[in-house]
C-alpha cells in the first residue's frame, strides 16, 4: 500500500508526495501508486515527463488535457489489471472547489 499526498506550493503549481509504509518519501511532479502502477508510471513519465521522446516542445498541462489523459490510461490499466476497477473517480481541486469526474473504464 502506497500513500499519496498532493500539496499547493503556490497559485501555479503544486507538487506530489509519495512514500510508503516504511517511511520513505519523494517530491514528485507526477506519481502513479497501486496495482496498475507498472502500467500507468511509463504513459505519465511518457506523457507528462516527456521522457523518451526526442524534438518535442514540452507544453503546459491543461485541466482538459489532464483529465481526459488520466481517463485514457485508466482505461488501459484497466484492460491490463483486474484489480484496477470499473470506474475511475477524478477530483480537480482548485479555489473555488473540488469538481468531480467519474468515467466508466470496462463492462465486462
Amino acid at each position: 500500500m502506497n500513500t499519496v499526498i498532493f500539496s499547493f506550493i503556490n497559485y501555479l503549481s503544486g507538487c506530489v508526495y509519495s512514500y510508503d509504509p516504511v517511511g520513505s518519501y519523494e517530491r514528485e511532479t507526477y506519481r502513479a501508486s497501486g496495482s496498475a502502477s507498472a502500467i500507468i508510471q511509463p504513459l505519465l513519465d511518457n506523457q507528462i515527463g516527456y521522457k523518451n521522446q526526442s524534438n518535442v516542445d514540452p507544453t503546459p498541462l491543461t485541466r482538459e488535457r489532464a483529465s481526459a489523459m488520466v481517463a485514457d490510461i485508466f482505461a488501459a490499466a484497466s484492460e491490463r489489471d483486474i484489480y484496477t476497477g470499473d470506474e475511475v473517480e477524478i477530483s480537480i481541486v482548485d479555489k473555488n472547489g473540488v469538481e468531480t469526474k467519474r468515467f466508466k473504464l470496462r463492462s465486462d
